[in-house]
């Protein structure tokens, strides 16, 4: 299942420039400085920066609505066994995260293995999620620990109008190669560095593409993007309920340039064994169609992390 050695050696050329880049566009605030931190939608006062209180589990999020909401499902799973937790939502990408989470300022983190991996190992291939999660359990530094990963998954693809995909007959990636024109893909700024971003497309489906930056993670800015025709492309994430209700069409990937990005929680040493447990319960009930419903009543609800993991952790009976 592995991709072509050029692959191998692109991703080890742009592996450390992707973190140099994606650090600078998630700009220069630290969300762990004192007043900073975020609590999210409806989400209880969370960490005050720094190391977290002794017997405090600090959960953090990525800045994306989607994984506020898995971040909330952990955090009110825990506190329904008696931990007390605080929260640091929407810190931004991983390039700011992580080393945090290294640091013990946080303590669980709602991620995707594929994407995960290739933090760690630049030169990972495609291969199952099962082998996947197992390669990241050994690349994480030995202060961090990986839960099991869900059935649910999160992927960046490339996504276009049902109207530009039936005028170029596009049904995969490779496809693109033949537009005759200039293509441009409306996504994070990250994306410009990223393994499956402009050069993993050219360098495995021969497809020249220029990012124009939209800095909301796939949301409401970047489906105008495409929408508006400004771009003929966006990296939107696989379980967007934008895709069905816009009538996009997801470009089919059978190079695996994107690895599978099924939801996966990173925890530190002082996540014991009852916390797993219950953060675990969490995984082992969230399904695809859960994530993609959980994300349809944010974005067309409008409702808060805290009343859409409520609402799912109790019709699931795990609160």
């Amino acid at each position: 299942m592995s991709i072509h050695s050029t692959r191998r050696h692109l991703l080890g050329a742009i592996g450390v420039g992707g973190v140099a880049l994606g650090a600078a566009a998630c700009g220069t605030s630290d969300p762990f400085a004192e007043g900073e931190g975020s609590g999210g939608d409806g989400a209880s006062d969370g960490g005050s920066g720094g190391d977290s209180p002794s017997g405090t589990l600090v959960i953090g999020s990525q800045a994306y609505y989607s994984n506020e909401i898995i971040a909330e499902l952990f955090a009110q799973s825990l506190e329904a066994t008696g931990v007390t937790v605080g929260r640091e939502y929407q810190i931004g990408q991983r390039e700011v995260y992580m080393p945090e989470l290294e640091a013990g300022k946080l303590d669980v983190m709602p991620e995707y293995i594929g994407n995960l991996l290739q933090n760690y190992d630049s030169e990972a291939e495609s291969a199952s999620p099962e082998e996947i999660h197992s390669a990241l359990a050994e690349a994480l530094p030995d202060q961090l620990r990986l839960l099991p990963f869900a059935e649910a998954t999160d992927q960046d693809s490339y996504t276009t109008t049902s109207a530009f995909a039936e005028a170029n007959s596009l049904t995969s990636i490779g496809d693109l190669a033949g537009v005759e024109e200039d293509l441009k893909i409306a996504a994070n700024s990250e994306f410009g560095v990223r393994p499956y971003g402009p050069e993993g497309v050219k360098e495995v489906y021969g497809v020249d593409i220029t990012v124009v930056p939209v800095e909301d993670s796939g949301g409401a800015l970047t489906v105008q993007a495409l929408t508006d025709g400004d771009v003929q492309l966006a990296d939107l994430y696989t379980a967007d309920p934008a895709i069905v209700a816009n009538d996009f069409v997801v470009l089919e990937d059978p190079e695996s340039l994107i690895l599978p990005q099924n939801v996966v929680p990173v925890v530190s040493e002082k996540v014991d064994e009852d916390a797993a447990d219950a953060i675990t319960a969490v995984i082992e009930a969230l399904s695809a169609d859960d994530l993609l419903e959980l994300n349809r009543q944010s974005v067309e609800e409008q409702a808060s992390s805290a009343d859409i993991a409520s609402g799912w952790l109790s019709e699931k009976g795990l609160v």
